[in-house]
């Protein structure tokens, strides 16, 4: 059977996306208020959740690793529309520019995605999804670094790079968790 990668990956946006959008109408875009690290450290939680789940095997609260993997790729949204932001930027947006951006941010990451599979020929779906966790983690503890330094690299890839990667790489943990379709 073949794969279309594009056709999974906008599924699984679909969902997150949603959900997203469901949230910022409940909600508002309370999200606004957080600041840059607490938004990774937001995603830091959630991977290190699933990190568990996968050891352990047992979720004490019920909830399984997809609504996780779900959060990792909107907070990552999240993050790189903070990072957009400005001090004009006001802390509640109308649902229909949260939902311009939210798609702007995802073609952005699809089109990278798509730049990386082409010279890595989709080697990430023979790998294991713990080992995308992983990824997800060693991308977080960079952001973090990267933070830390006052966004200082020498010769790093910034946040926004590093964000659009944990984000496909929680897509790929998505699709690999979704039942084959016929």
């Amino acid at each position: 059977m073949a794969n279309n990668t594009s056709a999974e990956y906008d599924s699984v946006i679909n969902t997150c996306k949603s959900l997203f959008l469901k949230k910022t109408r409940d909600y508002g875009t309370a999200w606004r208020i957080l600041r840059p690290a607490s938004i990774t450290d937001q995603i830091f939680i959630k991977a290190q959740r699933i990190r568990t789940l996968e050891e352990k095997k047992v979720s004490m609260v019920g909830d399984d690793t997809t609504g996780e993997y779900i959060g990792i790729v909107n907070y990552c949204v999240i993050a790189m529309m903070q990072l957009d932001s400005t001090e004009e930027t006001p802390l509640e947006l109308p649902v229909d520019a949260v939902e311009t951006s939210f798609d702007t941010k995802v073609k952005e990451t699809k089109d990278l995605m798509f730049a990386k599979n082409h010279d890595y020929g989709e080697a990430w779906r023979d790998m294991r999804i713990s080992s995308l966790t992983d990824l997800i983690l060693m991308k977080l503890l960079r952001v973090k670094q990267i933070e830390d330094n006052q966004g200082a690299t020498l010769v790093s890839e910034g946040v926004t790079a590093n964000y659009q990667d944990m984000l496909n790489y929680a897509v790929f943990a998505l699709i690999k968790l979704s039942p084959p379709t016929p």
